[in-house]
């Protein structure tokens, strides 16, 4: 018996997509296996952990929660979206390489998104507000202080009061 296809369009980062897909294919498969799309990752696949998160039509969401074709007719942004349109570091990604606000880089794909998703929602966080942000998203080697510095000096170089 053969598995039936699903056609789905979904915006990714900015570009149309088209693809046939079976019905049970996570999005973060699809956005990883078939697109190449590999800066998503895959973590405990429950939706805990926040390692596969991505922006849908501009909200964080758990990509391993949700079936490719559940994104038809939406966008979606994956930490590659982030990237300014030559291939360079947002000011957000930038801000994280600057603060430190990394160390082996398997979460920080998840917490670029939660963070890009709050700044978007308000430009000028508190701490607690950028520690909400961020709290679905589990981190095991920074400690998430400098993960805070990196949005907090991302909101101030998108206010004009630090030049990247």
């Amino acid at each position: 018996m053969t598995e039936t296809l699903n056609a789905i369009t979904v915006e990714v980062n900015g570009v149309p997509r088209t693809a046939r897909v079976p019905a049970r294919l996570s999005l973060v498969d699809w956005l990883r296996d078939e697109l190449r799309l590999t800066g998503t990752h895959v973590g405990c696949e429950h939706g805990v952990c926040g390692a596969c998160s991505i922006l849908l039509d501009g909200e964080p969401i758990r990509s391993c929660l949700l079936y490719a074709v559940q994104a038809d007719g939406h966008r979606v942004t994956t930490v590659e979206g982030l990237a300014q349109p030559d291939g360079s570091l947002s000011v957000l990604q930038d801000s994280f390489c600057e603060a430190h606000g990394l160390q082996c880089g398997y979460c920080t794909s998840g917490l670029l998104i939660a963070a890009q998703a709050l700044l978007d929602a308000n430009p000028h966080p508190s701490d607690a507000q950028i520690r909400e942000a961020i709290g679905g998203n589990l981190c095991r080697c920074t400690g998430y202080q400098q993960v805070v510095e990196a949005i907090r000096l991302a909101a101030e170089r998108g206010a004009g009061k630090i030049t990247p």
